[in-house]
């Protein structure tokens, strides 16, 4: 049993892409979706510690007891819960990974993006 993690959106219409995705990026059977609006944006904010509290709970229950090492962050085309373009939203990911990765230092994490037409893309890891 393999797992690996996602820190996605809310929105329905990306969980789907990004689990088969991850399934086929991470060799894992099984996607552990923890979901909030905007995610991206709310962890690179860390304004709202309720929110990145629950997050960083739930993620924390997929590594210690499915024995996820690998976590992707989530940003999206046509966010309700982060209405910024794909630019500002890249670089509140690339923030919220390095977030996530002081956190979980024995995982993987990166970014994704998810485009107007659902392809889901990885996004270039920075030095």
């Amino acid at each position: 049993m393999t797992f690996c993690t996602a820190i996605n959106c809310m929105d329905g219409r990306v969980q789907i892409p990004v689990i088969n995705y991850l399934r086929k990026r991470c060799g894992a059977k099984y996607v552990d979706s923890v979901t909030e609006a905007g995610p991206n944006g709310v962890l690179a904010g860390e304004t709202n510690l309720a929110a990145i509290a629950s997050i960083m709970d739930r993620v924390r229950i997929s590594v210690h007891q499915h024995e996820s090492r690998k976590i992707a962050v989530v940003g999206h085309h046509d966010c309700a819960g982060n209405p910024m373009g794909r630019e500002f939203q890249d670089r509140q990911t690339r923030a919220a990974v390095k977030m996530v990765k002081s956190r979980f230092p024995e995982c993987e994490v990166f970014g994704l993006w998810v485009d107007e037409r659902w392809n889901v893309r990885e996004l270039p890891a920075e030095d």
